[in-house]
């Protein structure tokens, strides 16, 4: 009997013993929490490894942020199935916790994760709604750590839509608040906030200049942050390699090949080594772009070829793997190889429509959400400040010295805009003039500008046309400007490349190397052009209403037509015509 009754009280202080021992103290929960971190993007094996010290806690509040963790892991092994079952798991754990602190900041930490799960999907709208909750509750709990970190993931929201200016905004905030709680982090976390921010900063300086070739100061500024971004990132394998490949990227660019190749080949090399797929990758391929720049073209069909075996594996950038197909194309026909040409150059416009299509939607719907996020952040400070208005009295005083401020402002404003529209028309009287002096005949309506393709798609914008295929294009849209055709309603890029028989892709480059302009801002400029010689050369023409005008030249209503004619001229056609009937012009 004494037995067993060893037995028993063995058996109830072991278990007693074992449920206390899976619940992690707060100190090692933190403790793993900032190694799952450390590790999460640079080796998501061994940031696993520590999750699952944290999954077999006993309390919902360690399993929701381990089941949140994995999800993002799994994520990026490319196992979306197990991603989105521990996401829903992690929100289950949520719902079985009673409402604290800690549960609030758990929520917030399962919507950064969802956020970057979205983002490496490329659902940007999904990914910027996530990170704007979490970013809401990290200011009610005053989690300024947090913040910092959300400020971050919105900004690379920012930076592939094209917001590089907001996105630049928000990270040099995100450094100043970094560098002000700075002793609130331990080294290691402060140096991976830091790397982050500035490896960032690099990509959205770039890309910017990616905009405006004509700005070079945005290189220096890039190669600046890419350099720091390197130094703070000793301990953080991903973020190194790629700020050193970002770093190559812009001696590319500066024309500095040599180092560009040495940088690549050392990111190669490291990659092969430690079989890092989607580095390899990106190195594979700017080696592939740096030997197709120098004419090496049996080194860059080796590098392609690697890129296009490695996106059969992983998938892992899709904009990437089309650029290759393309260069791969260009390669085969330069050896004459046709065949082969042909297999890529169908592979590479099969890939294009969707991948473009996708990103141009994500876009639409991501500038749409931040749109509203604004509006709403105005309306609530005009609530909060409304709390406190002053009495009825003074806010009419006020309201009435403010009229007056502004009917002064307005009178004085007319008048210097009247003498804005009287120089803007005189001065485009004097340019007709001078060049109807010049050729004696109806101006060309074309001005060649330098030429910024900004809104072709990289990968069209890097064609390299058949110059006598360039000049037949040219040509024949000369031809259709003789004949008047762009004063058809019908003048659209698709029917304008069908008419002369070619397809919009080539159409949009020889209009962008051209003219330096979208097709859209060639065809509106045509148009305005012909109204502004009709309304000086034809007194008749003046009487027309904005309506009729803009029907004219093929212009669907008043408002479009209005807005581009003050695009180019600084005046509308109604001050315009009414200025030509004042002077007489004849």
């Amino acid at each position: 009997m004494k037995f067993v009754k060893c037995l028993l009280f063995l058996f109830i202080t072991s278990a007693v013993f074992s449920q206390k021992n899976s619940e992690l103290s707060n100190k090692k929960y933190v403790l793993l929490q900032d190694k799952v971190r450390l590790y999460a993007n640079s080796n998501a094996d061994s940031a696993l490894v520590f999750v699952n010290k944290i999954e077999k806690s006993s309390n919902y509040l360690h399993k929701g942020f381990a089941s949140g963790a994995k999800a993002y892991l799994f994520q990026i092994k490319g196992d979306s199935v197990k991603s989105n079952q521990y996401y829903q798991q992690a929100f289950v754990f949520l719902g079985k916790l009673k409402q604290s602190k800690e549960k609030r900041i758990l929520n917030s930490d399962l919507l950064n994760y969802g956020g970057l799960i979205d983002w490496r999907k490329n659902n940007l709208k999904a990914a910027f709604d996530k990170f704007e909750k979490g970013l809401n509750i990290a200011k009610k709990e005053n989690d300024l750590i947090r913040m910092v970190k959300f400020y971050m993931n919105i900004s690379l929201i920012n930076i592939e839509v094209g917001n590089y200016k907001s996105a630049i905004l928000s990270l040099k905030e995100s450094n100043k608040i970094t560098d002000k709680i700075k002793y609130s982090f331990s080294e290691e976390k402060f140096t991976n906030y830091k790397s982050n921010i500035n490896f960032n900063l690099g990509r959205a300086f770039e890309k910017a200049y990616g905009k405006n070739y004509s700005n070079p100061k945005l290189l220096d500024s890039a190669k600046q942050y890419y350099t720091k971004a390197i130094l703070y990132s000793n301990n953080y394998l991903n973020t190194k390699l790629n700020s050193k490949m970002s770093l190559g990227n812009i001696y590319f660019m500066k024309h500095d090949l040599a180092n560009a190749e040495k940088i690549y080949y050392d990111v190669l090399l490291f990659s092969e080594e430690n079989k890092l797929l989607p580095e390899l990758f990106s190195a594979s391929y700017n080696l592939g772009s740096l030997f197709f720049e120098t004419k090496e073209y049996d080194k860059s069909l080796y590098f392609f070829k690697k890129v296009d075996s490695i996106y059969n594996l992983t998938k892992v950038d899709d904009l990437y793997y089309i650029n290759s197909n393309y260069y791969l194309a260009k390669i085969y026909t330069i050896k004459n190889e046709p065949q082969e040409a042909l297999k890529y150059s169908e592979k590479y416009f099969d890939k294009f429509e969707t991948i473009q299509s996708k990103i141009d939607n994500e876009a639409l719907e991501v500038n749409f959400r931040l749109g509203n996020v604004n509006v709403k952040k105005e309306m609530e400070e005009l609530q909060f400040k409304n709390r406190n208005k002053i009495r009825f009295w003074n806010l009419m005083i006020f309201i009435l010295v403010g009229l007056v401020i502004v009917l002064v402002v307005l009178y004085v404003k007319s008048i210097k805009k009247k003498r804005e529209t009287d120089r803007k028309v005189n001065a485009l009287i004097e340019e007709y003039k001078q060049r109807l002096e010049l050729n004696n005949t109806i101006p060309e309506v074309i001005n060649e500008t330098e030429v910024v393709i900004d809104s072709v798609p990289k990968m069209v914008a890097k064609m390299n046309l058949d110059l006598e295929k360039e000049e037949e294009i040219f040509e024949k849209l000369k031809q259709l400007e003789k004949k008047f055709y762009y004063l058809s309603s019908d003048f659209t890029q698709q029917s304008v490349a069908k008419k002369i028989k070619t397809n919009t892709s080539y159409l949009s480059y020889v209009v962008n190397k051209r003219f330096g302009k979208t097709f859209s801002e060639y065809s509106n400029e045509l148009k305005i052009n012909y109204v502004i010689n009709e309304l000086i050369t034809n007194p008749k023409y003046r009487k027309y209403s904005t309506q009729a005008l803009a029907e004219s030249v093929g212009f669907k209503n008043a408002i479009s037509f209005t807005k581009s004619f003050s695009k180019r001229t600084g005046i509308t056609p109604t001050q315009f015509s009414k200025k030509l009937e004042g002077e007489k012009v004849s």
